[in-house]
């Protein structure tokens, strides 16, 4: 009998339904005071237990692994887990993880990261699957809400690691020496110097309605501006689009001065609303122009600087060598992940990135929310179509651990 078979037989059989329910319930079950609560729990844990000590008798040595499976995917997952691999031969022995909008979305949970979702999480890091939070937030952001969400043990264990501001840092705790790796230690002088001086000035010289409207998020090396008003609104808009004039005037100037350009600030301009038409219409709305000269040695230094424009969210400027995809390599590294197959899970332009960078070196699988950015989906629904709805990261999670659990089986991790 096949693999394909025995899940068949697995799905046909028993009733997996209420086995997920069961072990649901016994997982996420929250501490309550009540004798009458625990009463139900323990009811509840020993049900679970002999549904799968069903499973086991059935399946022999197969039977734990194939009852794990059926207490953590439905039909749907666990056939698609299979499908993957046959594919690739082998599951994901890390995963990669954006939070904003792909773990948590603001539609859809309150912007919090569903009980469900961290218990997933703690299930793969149990099995010996490395955690890679990879986010645009500042680290202290990202380090509060993993110590709240997954416990200070798990984050500190060795296996959890926080690439940060898009990849300028990496924080592993628990790794001695590389514990904190700030990969922007390795840019070259000029890159940092426009950098360094960009952020010196931002608020110091800016018009008054920015630095009125807008504060400087707190960030170990990029520069990003947020708006004092709600995301997404009329007063976001005007403000984002005059700080993100100002901030390529400052890049411009930072850049002239070093290369001894005249005009730096309409060279900036120039360049990046050629780049970038989300940047061209921003400079259009503020009423500002871009029809200045790129001299080449100016064109040169702007290409090793990225600046993008959220809409309504946020002007930030980073180095172009630093992004997620640098970030989760040097991750892996102080990881030990020795021969990479991430599954990456992402919604955004620096996601897509990382998962460029998986399919590139036939290193993992890509997933993302229905919502993410047209080119994320595009690339996510050409090659396994792994799309999930908002707010429900943990559809994938569950496919990824099935998969792990059918790799284990087939003696292939």
């Amino acid at each position: 009998m096949t693999l394909y078979d025995r899940l068949y037989e697995l799905y046909a059989e028993f009733d997996t339904e209420t086995l997920r329910a069961y072990r649901e319930f016994v997982d996420l079950f929250p501490p309550l005071d009540s004798r009458v609560a625990l009463d139900n729990w323990d009811e509840a844990n020993a049900d679970l237990a002999d549904r799968r000590e069903r499973i086991e008798r059935a399946f022999g040595d197969e039977g734990d692994a194939l009852a794990e499976v059926a207490a953590m995917a439905d039909r749907e997952s666990a056939f698609t887990a299979l499908d993957l691999h046959g594919k690739y031969g082998r599951a994901p022995n890390a995963l990669v993880l954006d939070v904003d909008e792909t773990l948590r979305s603001a539609g859809d949970t309150d912007n919090e990261i569903p009980r469900e979702t961290l218990h997933l999480l703690t299930e793969f890091a149990e099995r010996g699957t490395p955690l890679v939070i990879c986010t645009g937030q500042t680290l202290e952001n990202v380090k509060g809400f993993l110590i709240q969400g997954l416990g200070n043990e798990l984050v500190h264990s060795g296996d959890v690691s926080v690439v940060y501001e898009a990849g300028a840092g990496v924080f592993t705790p628990g790794s001695g020496a590389d514990t904190k790796r700030l990969l922007y230690d390795d840019l070259a002088e000029d890159v940092r110097g426009v950098v360094d001086d960009v952020r010196d000035g931002v608020l110091r010289e800016a018009p008054e309605r920015v630095r009125r409207g807008c504060h400087l998020q707190g960030n170990e090396f990029n520069v990003t501006l947020k708006p004092n008003y709600e995301t997404g609104s009329d007063d976001a808009e005007a403000v984002i689009d005059e700080a993100m004039v100002h901030l390529l005037d400052l890049v411009g100037g930072a850049a002239g001065e070093r290369l001894d350009i005249d005009d730096g600030a309409a060279a900036a301009r120039a360049y990046y609303a050629a780049a970038d038409p989300e940047i061209a219409g921003a400079i259009d709305r503020a009423g500002a122009a871009a029809d200045g000269d790129v001299p080449d040695a100016a064109a040169t230094l702007f290409d090793r600087l990225e600046i993008a424009l959220y809409r309504a969210d946020a002007a930030e400027l980073a180095a172009a060598e630093l992004h997620k995809a640098a970030g989760v390599e040097a991750s892996l590294d102080v990881l030990g992940v020795d021969d990479p197959f991430v599954c990456v899970m992402g919604d955004s332009k620096s996601d897509l990135r990382v998962m460029e960078w998986a399919e590139e070196h036939d290193s993992g699988v890509a997933a993302a929310p229905e919502h993410s950015s047209q080119n994320v989906l595009e690339h996510v629904r050409s090659t396994d179509d792994l799309v999930f709805a908002p707010g429900a990261a943990s559809d994938v999670l569950r496919t990824m651990y099935a998969w792990r659990c059918l790799a284990d089986l087939n003696g292939s991790n």
